[in-house]
């Protein structure tokens, strides 16, 4: 059986729910705060657990209590922690949210997630073996992130790249991973040009999100999979839900559109419920949405 390895960024959100952003300056009193762990590679992790599939977490939490937090939901999640590092007399991350017009804007602080090193991942990329699938993010040092893209092609490893969000990055290195997976933001920031332009170029490896307008991929052609629309709750997590079905999708070898439907299923369900893992699906939850569908 395929395992699943995560290598990024774990944190606490502190969401706050408010009618409208505030103008430069302005003071708004909030309709609701409450604090949800998160981070794009705890996110994934999650989802891709919920959905079945056996995760390792490889990463780095602080010495605080919203450390023991995140391991104390990584645990109860069934994912396996034994490659998150503890990094004493530093903070965990920290993400600041604010949700206004069924949508977010996130400041995120680094703290532990900044810790994470080379050498910590090359150990555990020593275990991974060709069945396997690493799922990769840009919360943690550009580094590392560098060091995981060359060293998973040249073992041959399966990796899912979510260039998110954006950092600078020679994009020669994009040519050797198994799959990324941009929105269509990222693809401008990243090549200053449209993800239209650059499909083909990427045939059958670079999957560009496109929230309500599903997910596109060039094969023979441009393949374009309709989202899974469901009454929005909190857009939060979306893109870590559909990354880390994915990656499950991607293990189960699912045929690629089949991977990018499944993806954009658990999307959907996910935005249901407050906070990036509040709305993500469990497996039963996808089987039940396609009985009901049908």
């Amino acid at each position: 059986m395929s395992e699943i390895y995560v290598i990024g960024s774990m944190s606490v959100d502190l969401v706050t729910e408010v009618k409208r952003a505030p103008k430069k300056g302005e003071t708004l009193l909030g309709d609701r705060f409450f604090m949800t762990t998160g981070g794009k590679g705890a996110n994934q992790a999650v989802a891709a657990a919920r959905l079945g599939a056996s995760v390792h977490m490889v990463g780095c939490v602080g010495d605080d209590e919203f450390g023991k937090m995140i391991l104390d939901n990584l645990i109860k999640e069934q994912i396996q922690v034994n490659h998150v590092e503890t990094i004493p007399h530093c903070t965990s991350g920290t993400a600041s949210i604010m949700l206004a017009d069924q949508d977010n804007s996130i400041v995120v602080v680094p703290g532990a997630n900044y810790k994470v090193s080379v050498e910590q991942v090359r150990q555990v990329l020593d275990e991974i073996t060709a069945e396997d699938i690493v799922l990769l993010q840009n919360e943690i040092p550009l580094e590392v992130i560098e060091f995981v893209i060359n060293e998973c092609h040249k073992r041959q490893l399966r990796l899912v790249y979510n260039p998110a969000p954006f950092i600078p990055l020679d994009t020669e290195l994009l040519n050797k991973v198994t799959y990324f997976t941009p929105n269509e933001t990222e693809v401008e920031e990243l090549f200053g040009t449209s993800y239209k332009d650059l499909l083909q170029q990427y045939r059958r490896q670079m999957i560009v999100t496109l929230g309500e307008k599903g997910a596109t991929y060039f094969d023979e052609e441009m393949v374009t999979v309709p989202a899974h629309l469901q009454k929005v709750v909190d857009t939060t997590g979306a893109g870590d839900t559909f990354n880390g079905a994915l990656a499950v999708a991607i293990s189960e070898n699912m045929s690629l559109s089949e991977a990018v439907a499944f993806g954009n299923q658990a999307a959907g369900l996910s935005v249901t419920a407050l906070g990036a893992q509040g709305g993500m699906p469990h497996r039963k939850d996808m089987i039940e949405c396609i009985v009901q569908e049908h």
